[in-house]
């Protein structure tokens, strides 16, 4: 048995892929140290796992702290959330011993506090990756309209940490992707743009999907055997309520169920009247509702796109930030789905879009197909078993 140290950020679509990790790591005899936000000790914990916990709020701060202009501003946010991360793991674990580090792609200064503790280190990367060419080469075109004191304050930043903890940054490539000995990717080569650009210290395990651990209040034989469209925003920026309204306008008055996720925040007095065809809830049981899904209308996070092709649904993409115009993109050029901008959207738009999608059968054909690349290339099984041959390598 080995003692696994895994950092983690506090976002569905960081956490979500690596629930099934941790099971699987602790079912085949691992002891798992856990650091996320408390939101998410619950669903941790049940795996069997020990769950430390970071000040969230401390972190946001000190992430925008760094602006939000540009990428290197993103990336010395970053370099500042250092100070909140690096301090509260060492000192929770203080004492303790572990045989190698799991770390999140994008969060968590993983790739600082594996070289601190000088343990061998994963890359857990929920999103598309990047090589150090391609980060590189992006970085280029984007740094032409950096201004040069962000250039000085990365530099600062690094001299910072350099002197606080020890350790040395030499690219803004280390900060953002946190490159290790072994990077998880969970989709596969065949939806990663230009995946054969990837050397064999990726490893593209396909989507990371596991039972749910929690009971949803959700009655699926309302579903089951009809032509079902599923929408939903994901868990982050959600409060749309004139994106609702206008779902409600496009489907209404057709022989579709629909099933509406509206998150948390959102009030049902808000939207109206509601159709009788619709079935509205703050949270659904996402993975559940897809396998009875014609269609799926998504925001593009990375989690819901997998899962919605993972479970052979065609997708009508609406991106709203970060990587999901990428992912949109991906979805559109292997013709699983189209993407539409959410600012110019109608209700004639979205109603004729899904129209469309469900009727073509070249939708169908593709979504089969990459449905069959992600449900033959392992998930969470695979990422364990490329995992344990780290561990052999490292002797451990």
């Amino acid at each position: 048995m080995a003692r696994v140290l895994f950092i983690n950020g506090g976002s569905e679509g960081h956490v979500n892929p690596t629930i099934g990790v941790v099971q699987e790591l602790i079912s085949r005899g691992e002891e798992v140290v856990y650091f996320t936000i408390e939101d998410f000790r619950e669903r941790i914990e049940e795996t069997g796992a020990t769950v430390k916990t970071f000040d969230v709020q401390k972190f946001i701060n000190a992430f925008i702290s760094g602006g939000r202009n540009n990428l290197l501003e993103r990336i010395n946010g970053l370099l500042h959330t250092a100070d909140i991360m690096i301090p509260s793991v060492l000192e929770q674990i203080k004492g303790e011993h572990f045989d190698y580090l799991i770390h999140d792609s994008m969060f968590g200064c993983g790739h600082l506090i594996a070289q601190i503790l000088k343990l061998p280190a994963i890359n857990s990367c929920t999103t598309f990756a990047q090589t150090n060419e391609s980060f590189d080469k992006m970085f280029e075109q984007l740094s032409k309209k950096i201004p040069e004191e962000t250039f000085d304050e990365f530099q600062r930043l690094t001299g910072v940490v350099k002197e606080k903890f020890g350790v040395e940054i030499r690219t803004p490539y280390e900060v953002y992707c946190n490159p290790a000995p072994l990077t998880i990717v969970y989709t596969t080569k065949e939806f990663q743009p230009n995946g054969e650009a990837f050397d064999q210290t990726y490893k593209f395990v396909g989507p990371s999907i596991s039972s749910r651990l929690t009971q949803e209040n959700f009655d699926l034989t309302a579903i089951e055997g009809k032509s079902t469209i599923y929408i939903s925003l994901g868990t982050v920026m959600n409060q749309a309520i004139d994106f609702y309204k206008l779902c409600l306008d496009a489907f209404g008055s057709t022989d579709h169920t629909v099933v509406m996720s509206i998150g948390e925040k959102t009030q049902f007095t808000e939207l109206g009247d509601i159709p009788e065809n619709f079935i509205v809830k703050n949270y659904v049981p996402q993975t559940e509702v897809l396998k009875y899904s014609k269609l799926f209308i998504t925001h593009g996070g990375m989690n819901s796109t997998h899962e919605g092709l993972y479970y052979g649904v065609p997708l009508i993409v609406i991106p709203l930030s970060a990587d999901q115009p990428i992912i949109a993109g991906q979805v559109a050029s292997i013709g699983a789905g189209i993407a539409l901008q959410m600012n110019s959207l109608s209700a004639n738009q979205l109603r004729e879009a899904a129209d469309y999608v469900l009727n073509q059968p070249s939708f169908h054909e593709a979504v089969t197909n990459i449905r069959e690349s992600f449900q033959k290339s392992g998930g969470y099984q695979k990422a364990v078993d490329e995992i344990f041959k780290l561990k052999n390598q490292y002797h451990i």
